[in-house]
């Protein structure tokens, strides 16, 4: 997906980063046929099966909300996410050639859910386009009324989330590194592509930890809402995210231990 317009570096980055995303989600399932040719359209969604997903092969595809330009995709798109879900309309046209490689739906969705790290993946490949999406609208209103989505900048040393305070977000470094630290003693590193602050969101407690910026990062912000709503509608990946998190813990919870063991003896 590429936002028409001009767009900041670290959307940039973050298109090209999720344009890498469907191949590696298919990455050893094999087409559910030859691809499908077509010479321009003007509804993309009446002439596409509700059963099976999509990557362009060739070919851009426009993408307009109350008939107006909003983005494209591009080779390497995955297209038909849509498809049997009542969303608000978004049409999706082409003036040129285009070829589409066809993949059945549920094979695809089967072989994401086979893999944490395909799970991972597919979770911020949906992210990443609603953060890209939410950052877009931001940046056309004006700054009183700019939502709280998006992308954020912290220096080197500055707090991402702060240990107590309300979990109204979670969060993905997209780029830098931050570490953790529970009561001032660091208990772990939060790398670049990593989610953090969900669990707060998920137990609705306070956060657990502060993660400071040990170098300058970007992070995208999601919404607890919109974050819930996703994993409402994807239970799998949810569950996946949760035994994730809780490996962290177990791990978190040993390097505490360690670390009061001297005041113990």
């Amino acid at each position: 997906m590429y936002l028409l317009g001009e767009q900041p570096a670290y959307a940039d980055q973050l298109i090209n980063r999720l344009q890498s995303i469907p191949t590696q989600l298919l990455e050893g399932l094999s087409p559910s046929g030859s691809p499908l040719q077509l010479e321009g359209v003007e509804d993309l969604a009446t002439m596409l099966p509700d059963n099976q997903l999509f990557i362009i092969e060739n070919g851009l595809l426009h993408a307009l909300v109350s008939e107006r330009p909003l983005f494209y995709l591009q080779e390497g798109d995955l297209v038909g996410l849509r498809q049997g879900i009542d969303l608000p309309s978004c049409r999706f046209s082409s003036e040129e050639p285009l070829s589409l490689i066809p993949y059945s739906r549920s094979e695809v969705f089967k072989h994401i859910y086979a893999s944490e790290q395909r799970q991972e993946l597919f979770i911020q490949y949906l992210i990443g386009h609603t953060a890209l999406l939410s950052d877009a609208l931001a940046r056309l209103k004006q700054p009183d009324i700019r939502p709280a989505t998006g992308f954020q900048h912290f220096a080197a040393g500055e707090e991402l989330i702060l240990q107590g305070a309300a979990a109204d977000h979670v969060f993905i470094i997209i780029e830098g590194r931050a570490e953790a630290y529970v009561d001032g003693h660091k208990v772990g590193d939060v790398q670049k592509d990593e989610i953090f602050g969900a669990m707060a969101v998920f137990t609705r407690e306070k956060r657990s930890a502060t993660v400071v910026a040990c170098e300058p990062c970007t992070v995208m912000v999601i919404p607890k809402e919109q974050f819930l709503s996703l994993m409402q509608s994807n239970p799998r990946i949810a569950h996946s995210l949760i035994e994730n998190m809780a490996r962290r813990i177990d791990l978190l919870n040993k390097e505490v231990t360690q670390l009061r063991l001297p005041a113990a003896i």
